[in-house]
């Protein structure tokens, strides 16, 4: 079993900021622009808003309301219409997907999906600094190579027709992952349902930019992850990255610029499993 530490949504180079965590706490991951994706930010509800809206402030206009979204990992039902059978579903390809097949990704990992995000005040101006948190997850039921389910597949997998790697032009590399329908994980009770979901608030569990951090990428750390002789998070081998915390009961990383997929085999660190079950049980 794996878990993948999978990057998605806005930041400078994609979107041009953080998403946002509104002052009672709630927040959003916003998916990045894509002009090539069926479905447009105005399209997109969130918490009874149109997410058009607050996406061209927060931007000041350079996302325009009616710009089209990158909707992708597409984990909430409630987002926009959809067609009967929907599943939550993320989209790889090119070289990251070529790093979670070289990796062995398929059925029963779990991504759990982290991006940059920033506190707004009411009037949505900037209140606090840009810290990476963990906003959904997905554990994996089924790996469906697009171009091959196009033929094969297509009636079967219909609801899958408004994604936006569906829509991509021919690519071998071009993939999905769909959700299961529960979460299951080693030693702890399957969650019904649970398959795949979003955090609607931020917590400190939830928070990967350790408190006393210069910039969102110095991360702490369950000590569950300190690799001690295992092979590290993928992308992450090289030790001066890993530093045990004063407490001792944590781990801090720096990690990586612009990384997507960061793998950890958790059969090598099965202490990582109760954390996970934890994190999520809390969503």
């Amino acid at each position: 079993m794996r878990l993948i530490l999978s990057r998605k949504g806005f930041d400078s180079a994609s979107g041009g900021c953080p998403s946002p965590i509104f002052p009672d706490g709630s927040m959003i991951s916003l998916p990045i622009p894509d002009r090539r994706s069926p479905a447009r930010y105005s399209g997109l509800s969130w918490n009874g808003r149109n997410v058009g809206e607050f996406v061209a402030r927060l931007t000041r206009g350079r996302v325009r309301a009616d710009h089209r979204a990158h909707l992708d990992p597409d984990l909430r039902r409630e987002a926009r219409p959809r067609s009967a059978g929907w599943r939550p579903s993320l989209g790889q390809r090119g070289i990251a997907q070529g790093h979670l097949r070289k990796q062995g990704v398929g059925p029963g990992d779990v991504f759990l999906f982290w991006g940059l995000f920033r506190a707004v005040d009411d009037d949505l101006r900037w209140a606090g600094p840009p810290e990476h948190h963990v906003w959904g997850w997905l554990q994996v039921g089924e790996v469906v190579a697009v171009d091959r389910a196009k033929v094969e597949q297509a009636a079967r997998l219909a609801w899958a027709s408004d994604h936006p790697h569906w829509t991509r032009d021919a690519d071998p590399t071009n993939t999905l992952y769909v959700a299961g329908e529960d979460l299951s994980l080693p030693g702890t009770p399957t969650q019904p349902g649970r398959g795949a979901g979003v955090f609607d608030s931020t917590a400190p569990p939830r928070r990967l930019t350790r408190p006393d951090a210069r910039g969102p990428s110095e991360w702490a750390l369950p000590i569950a992850f300190l690799p001690r002789g295992r092979r590290a998070l993928s992308y992450h081998d090289a030790a001066d990255r890993w530093t045990l915390a004063p407490s001792r009961g944590a781990v801090h990383l720096q990690v990586v610029g612009r990384g997507q997929e960061f793998v950890l085999d958790l059969d090598e660190y099965p202490e990582v499993i109760p954390w996970l079950g934890k994190l999520i049980g809390r969503a």
